[in-house]
């Protein structure tokens, strides 16, 4: 007891003389220190720490913090000393000493004893032995969850990034021991986020060279999670000893510290990584990686996310299909989750380049005819044909998902978009050039789009068939309804049935038949509303003409029947008033007339098929109008072809065998049991409130046809005008007068050549605006315009007069001027000038 106070005396003076004092790592530390420090260590290191004497020196540091730093100094060079010796008990009872030293400790004076504490880490985490490793990376853990009061100006993590990553990449030979390391340094990277995310002065953590090594450490561990069953299990339960579930709770962690900012220096090391690692094909892992991202991000940043997949997938445009085909599945469950929230001006961006690889595809699947055409080259050419499939699928999935996902105002711009991207004949397209694919591509272009767009309006309400079908949008379509192909036009009739269908019917409506009792259908309906009346007063005569020219197509199938059976149905439902029922009774008498006629030679399945579809839908309308005696009439008709002629309804002229007639005697129109008169659904329909005199006028698929009858009249045509025409402008009399012979007449009822010269002229002015420059169509417009312009000035000329004037007007009487005055009071002024 005495020699211990000699000692703290002697040591004292020492401190007090200022006599030289010991140096350890170029570091001054009194003797006492030492002291203090070396009491903390056993003789027999299995022994543990000295809790009494690290009281002391907890005591001592606590109250003189300034002397942390050299405490913390002779620490790391006694723990360097002791690695070097391999003697690991003592290096594990210094780490526990500093971290009591460091957890005790919180005042500004800390930071130099950190540089010594992080020295230590340092030292355990470049030797080879496991232990010392795992032991270094838990006291940086513990350093890390510490919150210190100010920021440091001078600290780097860069040596513990790399060497925290490069124990992620651990290859030891024992499963067990690896499994530690990539655990250690897993726990080490999350450390390192944790100590700089929050820490302004930190901020170079986002760089690319500290994040090509942070993620690509974590995805390595992700790949091997084979425990868990799912990538995005709840993180509470995940076994922190499992090196892929702790890699993905750190990665999740990372991005949700992510700023905008700092967002794609975070994302491209993902998309490296699995170029690196060929993960794309199969994307089992690249899926689930970008759900995970997804999922961890703020909402506010996935435009982010989207951008950086845009951009790689045209990085890889010229890749394997397969490697397109995961990029673009990628992007599918990226978009499916980004369209739910914030998206940003990515929309139309990822439909553009969508479209464009959608393009590439074909164009790559099409390839050189030529090479195509060999045989040396057919297995491997029918090999990228699938797999170029393959991509093509993807993309229409992935167009029509996110158009599906989006809100009704963004999904009519995203329709029209798409539709502006569909090659038409005869129309100019801007975006695809048809001339290279040629036709077969050109219509594998157009099928796949119209199979988008089917998705984008799948759940499409919209409140107003103006907003759902725009002149724009609707004349396109309405072209692409006329090709002679029966997949396009029944594409384009699925999407009409979408964007008509606002109350969930067609489900009801499906396949073509004579329904019984349609009440029993419980259809859903609302009052039409005005803005519907006026569009179908606008655009019905161009709905009912493509209807009409669609019936008549030769290469029809039931299914194109059924089709429009479901859209004459939901026309009626959604859109039909009065008028509407009238006009679609018209189409439909004119319909079966022209299978009746039979003027180009349609095929006979063609013209049973329409008279089946004609009698379906009015037995359909009888029920939905309502009325007995028309129901009555068309009950009739469909008895009568029940007995006598069953190929007229759709239950047996679209069975697979079914009989139909050789010859067109059996559809003369004397049997008129077996059709709907005109005459009959009139008086039927002889109630309030339906203009039966409107339907005895005969349906003309024309343009203007209909809309001439139906327009209301001006206001230049309630004004009566008084036109003098000039008798010497009349032809004469005798010039009008042909004598009429059995040639004029004969020539008068055989109108064959006739049509084939309207035919004729129809082709040569088709192509004519085809094929002849710009600059000639251009002329031809002008000079009709001109025309016009010169017809109507004349017809000015003669129908405006000066009008009264009170000061009386002059008229010449046998050679002498006369005025004769007009009252005011008399004088007739047009309503518009008066007030």
């Amino acid at each position: 007891m005495q020699a211990r106070t000699i000692l703290f005396v002697v040591a004292y003076i020492i401190t007090a003389c200022r006599v030289p004092r010991c140096q350890f790592g170029g570091i001054c530390i009194a003797l006492w220190e030492i002291r203090l420090v070396d009491n903390i260590f056993p003789e027999d290191p299995k022994d543990g720490l000295v809790k009494s004497d690290m009281e002391k020196l907890t005591f001592y540091a606590v109250s003189a913090p300034e002397k942390l730093d050299r405490i913390g100094a002779y620490l790391a060079e006694r723990l360097s000393r002791d690695v070097v010796r391999h003697r690991y008990g003592y290096v594990v009872i210094a780490m526990e000493a500093l971290d009591q030293l460091l957890m005790a400790c919180h005042s500004q004076s800390i930071k130099p004893f950190v540089e010594s504490f992080l020295h230590m880490v340092a030292k355990l985490l470049e030797s080879r032995e496991p232990d010392l490793q795992v032991l270094g990376t838990n006291s940086f853990v513990k350093f890390a969850n510490i919150e210190e009061d100010t920021p440091s100006y001078h600290r780097r993590y860069d040596f513990f990034v790399s060497q925290f990553s490069a124990m992620c990449h651990s290859t030891h030979e024992d499963s067990e021991t690896r499994s530690r390391i990539r655990v250690a340094g897993i726990k080490g990277l999350q450390g390192v986020v944790r100590k700089t995310v929050n820490d302004e002065l930190q901020a170079i953590i986002w760089e690319p060279q500290h994040m090509d090594k942070l993620i690509p450490s974590m995805l390595f561990n992700m790949q091997d999670n084979e425990d868990s069953e799912s990538p995005l299990q709840n993180i509470a339960t995940v076994c922190e000893e499992n090196p892929a579930s702790l890699a993905e709770s750190c990665f999740r962690e990372l991005l949700g510290r992510a700023a905008y900012g700092n967002m794609n220096n975070a994302v491209h090391p993902v998309l490296v990584h699995l170029d690196n690692h060929r993960l794309w094909d199969p994307n089992d892992f690249a899926v689930p990686c970008f759900r995970i991202i997804m999922y961890s991000i703020q909402a506010q940043h996935s435009h982010h996310v989207i951008q950086q997949v845009l951009s790689h997938l045209d990085t890889h445009s010229k890749n394997t299909p397969r490697v397109r085909a995961g990029i673009v599945q990628v992007l599918l469950e990226t978009v499916a989750i980004a369209a739910k929230g914030s998206i940003g001006p990515t929309v139309l961006e990822v439909f553009n380049t969508l479209l464009k690889h959608l393009r590439m595809s074909v164009d790559f699947e099409l390839g050189d005819g030529s090479r195509r055409n060999s045989a040396s080259s057919l297995s491997s050419t029918r090999t990228k044909e699938s797999e170029e499939r393959i991509v093509q699928n993807a993309i229409i999935q992935t167009i029509g998902f996110f158009g599906g996902n989006l809100p009704d105002y963004q999904r009519a711009e995203v329709m029209m978009f798409i539709m502006g991207k569909v090659p038409v004949y005869g129309t100019p397209c801007h975006t695809l050039d048809t001339v290279k694919i040629g036709h077969q591509g050109t219509k594998r272009i157009q099928t796949m789009l119209l199979s988008s767009l089917i998705m984008v309006t799948s759940g499409f309400k919209c409140k107003t068939m103006c907003a759902g079908l725009p002149v724009a949008f609707l004349e396109p379509l309405c072209s692409i309804s006329l090709m002679e192909d029966s997949e396009l036009r029944q594409l384009v009739l699925e999407i009409l049935h979408n964007i008509i269908d606002r109350h969930d019917n067609r489900a009801k409506l499906r396949g073509i038949r004579i329904i019984p009792n349609v009440a029993a259908l419980k259809i859903k309906r609302e009052k039409i509303s005005k803005q519907d009346v006026v569009f179908m007063k606008k655009h019905g005569q161009q709905i009912y003409r493509h209807i009409y020219l669609g019936c008549k197509e030769e290469d029809n199938v039931q299914k194109n029947f059924e089709l429009l059976f479901t859209a004459l149905a939901l026309i009626t439902i959604e859109l039909a008033n009065e008028e509407v029922m009238i006009d679609l009774m018209r189409l439909s008498i004119a319909l079966q007339d022209m299978a009746l006629a039979n003027e180009e030679n349609m095929p006979m399945f063609i013209r049973c098929g329409i008279m089946a579809l004609v009698a379906a839908y009015l037995n359909f309308l009888s029920q939905m109008i309502a009325n007995p005696p028309f129901c009555q009439h068309v009950s009739k008709v469909i008895e009568m072809r029940n007995l006598d002629a069953p190929y007229l309804l759709p239950e047996h002229v679209f069975r697979e065998k079914c009989y139909t007639p050789k010859t067109r005697s059996r559809l003369y129109r004397d049997d008129v049991g077996l059709y709907f008169q005109t005459a009959d659904l009139a008086e039927a329909l002889s109630v309030p409130g339906y203009n039966v005199e409107r339907l005895a006028i005969p349906y003309i698929p024309q343009v203007t046809d209909e809309d001439r009858l139906s327009r209301r009249k001006s206001f230049v045509d309630t004004i009566s005008l008084q036109v003098d025409i000039l008798s010497n402008s009349l032809p004469d009399q005798s010039q009008l007068a042909e004598e009429i012979t059995f040639e004029t007449l004969k020539k008068a009822i055989d109108t064959t050549g006739l049509e084939e010269q309207e035919r004729e002229r129809r082709r040569q002015v088709m192509e004519k605006f085809q094929k002849a420059p710009f600059e000639e169509i251009a002329a031809h417009c002008e000079s009709k315009a001109n025309m016009l312009h010169d017809r109507l000035a004349q017809i000015f000329e003669l129908t405006i007069r000066p009008p009264p004037s009170p000061s009386g007007t002059v008229t010449v009487t046998s050679g002498h001027a006369q005025y004769q005055s007009v009252p005011v009071y008399e004088m007739k002024f047009p309503d518009l000038c008066v007030y």
